[in-house]
């Protein structure tokens, strides 16, 4: 989702912009005042940061993004994966990313609303498949094919829905949303071994339809 543009400037440089800016969105959103006030804060003329955000509040959204699954993975790997079984590797993973955006929650709020304008729906689902795509492979998942893109689907599913439930949130030390992330891994757990039990049994659903048309019709 960036620009060539941006390569020209620096990275840091960037960094430092989005940090001055999310001090201002908590109040003003995603707004042209905002990014007057950040080019105040920093001391630039406003076109430098059209420069370095071309794309404008979906550029610095996509880099706080970055930034924060950076930060993700980073904490990550001081955990001892190695002794987890893989829905605690992913509630673990989970608690990181939105821990990240702990800093910033009054601005995350505004974010939310941005993104969810429908000019925006394609980005946040971008946002949202990053995000969970490098969760599994942070754990070195192996699957492939259908597999691969429905534990995408479903833990894009349980991260959205703990993310928007922790922003609304004011237990102490967030206890109540890791209870309800707990909750929904559960629910995962719950329908995977469903599927799992289906498989098991090997059911041939054309010879059930077949006995039961003869018990309807005294075959």
């Amino acid at each position: 989702m960036t620009n060539k543009n941006t390569d020209k400037i620096p990275e840091e440089l960037r960094e430092s912009i989005l940090e001055a800016a999310l001090s201002h969105i908590a109040f003003d959103g995603w707004t042209k005042k905002t990014m007057r006030r950040t080019a105040e804060d920093i001391g630039v003329d406003i076109g430098f940061i059209d420069l370095a955000f071309p794309g404008g509040p979906i550029d610095m959204i996509d880099l706080h993004a970055q930034l924060c699954d950076k930060a993700m993975l980073n904490a990550a790997k001081k955990l001892d994966f190695d002794n987890l079984k893989i829905r605690e590797k992913i509630t673990e993973l989970v608690k990181l990313r939105i821990k990240t955006e702990s800093p910033h929650k009054e601005a995350i709020h505004r974010t939310v609303s941005y993104l969810a304008l429908p000019k925006n729906h394609l980005v946040s689902m971008k946002l949202l498949y990053r995000t969970v795509d490098l969760m599994w492979r942070a754990i070195s998942d192996p699957s492939t094919d259908f597999n691969f893109y429905t534990k995408r689907m479903t833990l894009g599913t349980v991260y959205s829905s703990t993310f928007l439930f922790w922003l609304n949130d004011e237990s102490e030390d967030n206890c109540d949303t890791w209870e309800f992330l707990d909750r929904r891994i559960e629910n995962v757990m719950q329908f995977e071994k469903l599927k799992a039990d289906f498989r098991k049994k090997d059911i041939n659903l054309p010879n059930i339809w077949r006995e039961l048309g003869k018990k309807r019709y005294g075959a």
